[in-house]
């Protein structure tokens, strides 16, 4: 029996808040499955499973907040006969969003009725299928055993999008939406109809926050004089992130924001005061860099295009990975390094606040990829649909506030990471190059460092090859 326990998604993390299951009894899980939405001070977070084998039985129950390290579940190997509880007598949308047990007969419709076979997919494709709208019946798995794998899934959406969307934005009486279990939860107790809620999920899915953002519009819409009184002060019911009922009132947003700020204040004050700071900055031109990119995405889609953060953040990552003494952690009086560049990215959240999620093995992804993953880490932090993997694994973390008007970043190091790397605005200066001066665009690099783990020559040269990585664009 192994036991799966409430991660610490952060060194700033004491307790967390279990917002969903995606697993029940009897169902066969592998490791990196995702299983659980948890709610940390900054976001919520998908957490992936440890261990593989078939969940015995669930400890805790969604709303609850417990300490990290409490455990949440019991799982037996997969060799072992798990003691499936019997499914509690709950509504439509809490089945749906536990799944069918492994074991179980598929749901009876037209396709399952071709067949007597159980259905068997693991409960991160389960979930998939569910945000694509898909029934996992009517899915032809091609895995071991007939077992559906996230292919068949991405497959079978793929074939029903393009029947499906003509009737996307007015699905027909009758015709089921594409919505996660959570959103026909959020949706039910709202009083949200899910066929007028306009999904922002995969193929169209609808998502909790799509029906937690219509349900004060609805509300708004029914009041004949719209100017009458702001939309915060509307006391509509909704669920929060918790499941509790709670009244979307600027007094939540503010609440749940000191919060936030409380546990960035407890980890920045602690660092400052554990951790000898030093500190360097050095101007990097960027005009090849930046001509480059002009070039470049001429020939590209606007959604393919890059930006110069992206090329900053490749030069940080590829830097790290020449001067290794600064990506890891100081713990227990040491320095531990890593052998993988997971480069820290903070990202300002739209309701107030900061996150810092990693991109994975940033050094040794294509420029295009990193710039994929950004976009992407960016919006899944905005809303709420971060993975535990990217929010613990950063070994080194940068911040660009160029777009808020300033020109250097000193910032403080986010423990036990042993450095922080700042970008500023992108100006032009006058620069001179092989003797000429012209006017070019530079940006202003800096770079907080952990005096136990290196020292200024080491930060200098952590500088020197950042900077000439971002003269080098076309080799990233």
């Amino acid at each position: 029996m192994a036991q799966f326990t409430m991660p610490s998604l952060g060194a700033d993390m004491t307790e967390g808040t279990l917002v969903e299951w995606l697993v029940g009894p009897g169902d066969q899980v592998h490791k990196g499955d995702i299983v659980a939405v948890v709610d940390t001070s900054k976001s919520a977070i998908e957490v992936e499973c440890f261990h593989s084998g078939v969940i015995d039985r669930l400890l805790v129950e969604t709303g609850a907040t417990v300490p990290v390290g409490t455990p949440l579940a019991v799982i037996s190997p997969s060799g072992e006969t798990a003691v499936t509880a019997p499914e509690p007598p709950a509504a439509d949308d809490q089945k749906e969003q536990a799944g069918p047990p492994e074991t179980a007969t598929p749901p009876a419709s037209p396709e399952a009725g071709e067949s007597g076979e159980a259905v068997t997919a693991t409960p991160l494709v389960r979930h998939l299928a569910e945000e694509a709208g898909l029934d996992l019946a009517a899915v032809h798995g091609t895995g071991p055993g007939g077992r559906i794998t996230r292919a068949d899934v991405r497959e079978e959406a793929a074939a029903e999008g393009s029947s499906r969307t003509s009737a996307k934005k007015a699905p027909s009486e009758g015709t089921r939406v594409r919505a996660t279990p959570l959103a026909r939860r959020t949706a039910a107790e709202a009083g949200v109809e899910l066929g007028s809620v306009t999904g922002t999920g995969r193929d169209g899915a609808v998502r909790a926050a799509d029906v937690r953002a219509a349900a004060p519009k609805r509300g708004a819409g029914r009041r004949e004089a719209p100017a009458a009184e702001p939309e915060t002060t509307a006391a509509e019911p909704t669920r929060d992130l918790t499941g509790r009922d709670a009244v979307t009132t600027a007094q939540d947003a503010a609440d749940r924001l000191a919060a936030m700020r409380r546990t960035t204040a407890d980890l920045m004050a602690r660092s400052k005061r554990e951790v000898p700071h030093y500190y360097l900055s050095t101007a990097v031109d960027l005009g090849k860099a930046v001509s480059w990119l002009r070039e470049r995405n001429r020939a590209l889609p606007v959604p393919k295009r890059l930006v110069t953060t992206a090329v900053l953040l490749k030069a940080t990552a590829l830097a790290t990975q020449q001067v290794p003494q600064l990506n890891g952690f100081w713990t227990d009086d040491g320095f531990t390094g890593e052998p993988s560049v997971h480069l820290g990215v903070a990202v300002s959240l739209r309701g107030g606040g900061l996150v810092a999620p990693a991109i994975r093995d940033a050094a040794d992804l294509p420029l295009p990829d990193l710039m994929a993953r950004l976009r992407d880490l960016v919006t899944r932090a905005r809303t709420g649909r971060l993975r535990a993997s990217e929010t613990s694994s950063a070994t080194i973390t940068a911040t660009n506030l160029g777009d808020q008007g300033v020109e250097a970043v000193f910032g403080v190091i986010y423990a036990p990471q042993v450095a922080l790397v700042g970008f500023g605005r992108v100006v032009e200066r006058p620069w001179a190059v092989n003797g000429l001066l012209g006017v070019r665009p530079v940006v202003t690099a800096t770079l907080s460092a952990d005096h136990r783990a290196s020292d200024g020559a080491t930060g200098a040269r952590f500088l020197a090859a950042l900077d000439n990585w971002a003269q080098k664009p076309e080799e990233m």
